[in-house]
């Protein structure tokens, strides 16, 4: 009975050791796993601000075009408005312009 009683002990020592063992694993796994955490953050951070960055750096390219194409439509619909004037001073009626020109002049858009 003591040699089956030194088999159970012997294997009840080699679990308890297992488990000693497991634990600190866990630990030092989770420990990792946070202390990467912080480092995942910040490199998130990064390409999450160079996103941004090159996104408002096309807005503000579009922004800037839309700005030229409108100066440009106001600067050609004058244009346009001295020649039909020009046109009608010398007894010539102008062609009717498009609908959408038409538009522009009333509205503005």
């Amino acid at each position: 009975m003591t040699g089956w009683l030194g088999l159970v002990g012997a294997a009840v020592t080699v679990l308890g050791v297992i488990v000693t063992g497991w634990f600190p694993l866990r630990g030092t796994r989770a420990a990792a796993s946070i202390q990467a955490e912080p480092s995942q953050r910040a490199a998130d951070l990064a390409a999450f601000r160079e996103i941004r960055d090159d996104m408002q750096k096309d807005i503000d390219d579009l922004k800037a075009e839309a700005r030229s194409l409108r100066s440009l439509v106001r600067a050609f619909a004058g244009y346009v408005g001295d020649l039909t004037a020009q046109m009608r001073g010398a007894g010539l009626e102008p062609p009717a312009p498009p609908e959408r020109v038409e538009d522009y002049n009333r509205t503005g858009v």
